[in-house]
């Protein structure tokens, strides 16, 4: 026993708690500087961006003397760190199967389906993990001190001081035995969805194939079609020649003069547009690979790849392959199947669970009271349960959670369907479209073989006198768009033949390019 002051011991707990108020006040207090003082003001950083952390921001917006807000944000030099390839080599000339072969190595559309993949094989683990037995250790620990007062005496507050101290250690299993197929119905639905992942990886592939190959295709487009602007430049540059020296015979009028420096003009206009397409295609072919560095890209097969044949299989024939081996159909139709077995999984919940649980623990401890000798005290024990719960009213729960389960089935099923109609749409497009492909080129080639003819005749004409600048004129003209639509229809024809590829599910390497 000693003497107690509790006025001392109050206000040691007053403090105390005021101190933690204050600090609590403060942290809310801060937190609100996170945030913008109002819609129309921006957010400003206090000036600590170097650390990485912007938590707090000044008390009022960064507003420049003309009074117009500025919403800029720090620059951080971490953020424009662009991502290094090893594998792309400088020196080497990347043609359409080497551009696909890195793309598959490089490009981050790859890496993240593979990490979807094993994250739902990881599901599938972590569901059959639920068949075994979960064992814990504890270990708990503590000491606590009370202070009693007793009646004063003689003028003196005296108090009883004891100190409890103690611990305990207890190892505990939880099995749960037998659900009714409930853990059966879900590691189905895991499996399902891994399928389904793994389905879309490879599908991931063809489409990178794809993207690839379209715009391998279109940067050749965008080469020819710039060629093609340079050839017509020198054509005009022929007629301002041929114009230029009749006008020193004085043959040539000024209008036929101003004519042809028009359509040297033009020309050369159409030259630099097409120049501008041809860098912008580079640039997403890039991006389709996925790198961030320059290429040299082979291009000399494209303008001479041959091409393709049209689609010999009947349509209903195809459609079918097509809706057997398309992975977006197939993993739609595994996630169907994942629903199905989920609505299982949730009608397990009205059904009983048989569990089984035991426990092993020790704990010491010991009680002193101020004056007195200590008291201790050691025990232990042991247990092993069997046991059955049986659900008998949860507000509706279990009944929402079988409706939910029905409804996403039922999304799932029109889901299904509706990629199978689109399948079939894209299929019967695709098909059009090489055959629309192939028959342009035809008439384009035709056309060409006109145009070219009109073009020397036209110019030959006028060299002779005997022809006018406008007619010369207008058959440069045409022979050029002549022969940029010989070149388009020679591209769309490739380019909707891995289409169809694609669209059928027979683009699976560059080598099944057709």
């Amino acid at each position: 026993m000693r003497n107690h002051h509790p006025g001392r011991h109050g206000a040691r707990r007053s403090l105390g708690a005021f101190v933690l108020g204050l600090a609590l006040a403060g942290c809310a207090s801060d937190a609100t500087n996170m945030a913008p003082a109002s819609p129309a003001q921006p957010w400003t950083p206090r000036g600590d961006e170097e650390t990485g952390t912007w938590s707090l921001a000044r008390p009022g917006p960064r507003t420049p003397s003309d009074g117009v807000a500025d919403f800029a944000i720090p620059m951080d030099s971490e953020r424009a760190q662009l991502a290094v390839n090893p594998r792309v080599d400088p020196a080497r000339s990347y043609a359409l199967p080497e551009l696909i072969d890195l793309a598959q190595r490089t490009n981050p559309a790859t890496r993240t389906a593979w990490q979807q993949a094993r994250q739902a094989a990881l599901a599938v683990g972590m569901v059959e993990a639920t068949y075994l037995p979960v064992i814990t250790a504890s270990v708990i620990g503590g000491a606590q001190e009370l202070t009693l007062p007793l009646p004063e005496v003689l003028g003196e507050n005296i108090s009883v001081e004891n100190r409890q101290q103690g611990s305990a250690q207890i190892l505990a299993l939880q099995w749960l035995l037998f659900d009714f197929g409930q853990r059966e119905a879900l590691a189905t639905a895991a499996k399902h969805a891994a399928v389904a992942a793994n389905i879309l990886f490879n599908g991931t592939h063809q489409r990178l194939i794809f993207e690839v190959s379209q715009a391998y295709y279109a940067y050749g487009a965008a080469i020819q079609r710039r060629g093609f602007a340079e050839a017509a430049l020198g054509n005009a540059k022929s007629v301002r020649a041929a114009v230029d020296a009749r006008a020193a015979q004085g043959l040539a009028t000024s209008m036929e003069a101003a004519q042809a420096h028009q359509a040297v003009a033009q020309a050369e206009l159409r030259r630099v547009r097409t120049a501008g397409e041809e860098r912008d295609a580079y640039q997403n072919l890039l991006a389709a690979v996925g790198v961030n560095v320059p290429l040299n890209i082979d291009m000399a097969g494209a303008a001479r790849r041959p091409l393709p044949a049209p689609a010999a299989a009947p349509l209903e024939q195809t459609i079918r392959q097509a809706l057997s081996r398309r992975p977006d159909v197939a993993a739609s139709y595994a996630a169907l199947q994942a629903s199905k077995a989920d609505i299982q999984a949730a009608r397990a919940d009205y059904l009983p669970k048989v569990y089984a649980g035991g426990n092993l623990s020790s704990g010491s401890g010991d009680f002193d009271i101020s004056g007195l000798p200590a008291i201790g005290q050691l025990g232990s024990g042991d247990g092993l349960l069997l046991g059955v719960t049986v659900p008998l009213y949860d507000g509706g729960l279990r009944d929402a959670r079988i409706s939910d389960a029905k409804s996403r089935a039922a999304t799932a099923a029109d889901e299904f369907q509706r990629i199978q109609t689109a399948a079939v749409t894209e299929i019967v497009g695709a098909r059009n479209a090489l055959l629309t492909a192939l028959e342009s080129h035809r008439a384009a080639t035709a056309l060409v073989d006109a145009a070219s003819t009109t073009f020397d005749a036209a110019l030959a004409a006028y060299r002779n006198g005997v022809g006018t600048v406008d007619a010369a004129t207008a058959a440069d003209t045409a022979l050029l768009d002549a022969r940029q639509a010989q070149a388009d229809a020679h591209t769309a024809a490739l380019v909707s033949a891995v289409d169809l590829a694609f669209a059928v599910g027979a683009l699976t390497s560059h080598e099944a390019l057709p």
